[in-house]
């Protein structure tokens, strides 16, 4: 992990009439990291990762993609800045095979030859051949949700934003995903929305914790577990969860 700053936020501000939904947030993300973003429900971070993603606009403030301003740029412009993004519900096209899907998100950035190579690359990394001539809407929960990371990653994205990646999945397919997104960051920064912390625990190494719309904590998973206030609010004031 380098010290370059790859994404920021500088005085994130979202307003749903009178309701302050995200106050003032600051974030800054650097080139290599995996970080987490937890924090109990309505505390804000599914708004902070959806204008992150375009799918909302911030009221004020500034999101910066290698220090060039990308605030009210639209999904599909800063997906080709280089930011892969992969919401809960999985984005795939189920009339068509798994490679079918995978190919068609490479040959977005590559030509054919270099598609196909692409595919393959991440077919066997993803470790889905066994499913390659599978269609996709034939497909479990957990297959799908591999399908769409697999999309996501052979578009060789600079940034992935992840927005709880292991809903719905058995411990199993979470234990994957988990090894799956290890990987994929040593090619990509990787920024994770999850409230699993199971699976937190399985990935984390820096939380950052979202309460009442801004940013109460930052540090290591260790840190934060250790760390009373967010304890009270999120982890429970036994600390167990």
């Amino acid at each position: 992990m380098s010290d370059e700053i790859i994404l920021e936020t500088r005085g994130l501000e979202k307003r749903f009439g009178g309701v302050r939904a995200i106050a003032d947030v600051s974030f800054k993300l650097r080139r290599g990291e995996l970080r987490c973003l937890i924090g109990p429900n309505g505390a804000g971070k599914s708004t902070f990762f959806k204008m992150l993603t375009a799918q909302l606009k911030p009221t004020s403030g500034q999101i910066l993609f290698e220090s060039k301003e990308i605030t009210r740029l639209e999904a599909h412009e800063i997906g080709r800045r280089g930011i892969g993004i992969k919401n809960q519900v999985p984005d795939v096209y189920d009339g068509l095979s798994v490679r079918e899907n995978i190919w068609l998100a490479a040959s977005v950035r590559a030509r054919p030859t270099l598609a196909r190579a692409k595919v393959d690359e991440v077919m066997a990394r993803l470790e889905l051949e066994p499913l390659a001539d599978r269609l996709v809407g034939e497909l479990a929960h957990g297959q799908r949700q591999w399908v769409e990371f697999g999309m996501v990653t052979a578009r060789e994205p600079k940034v992935i934003l992840l927005d709880e990646p292991t809903a719905g999945m058995s411990a199993e397919e979470t234990s994957r995903t988990a090894a799956l997104i290890r990987e994929a960051n040593k090619l990509a920064t990787i920024v994770v929305v999850e409230h699993d912390m199971q699976f937190i625990r399985q990935i984390a190494r820096t939380v950052t914790v979202f309460h009442q719309g801004a940013i109460l904590a930052e540090d290591t998973m260790e840190n934060i577990q250790k760390n009373q206030t967010v304890k009270d609010v999120y982890l429970g004031k036994s600390g167990r969860a």
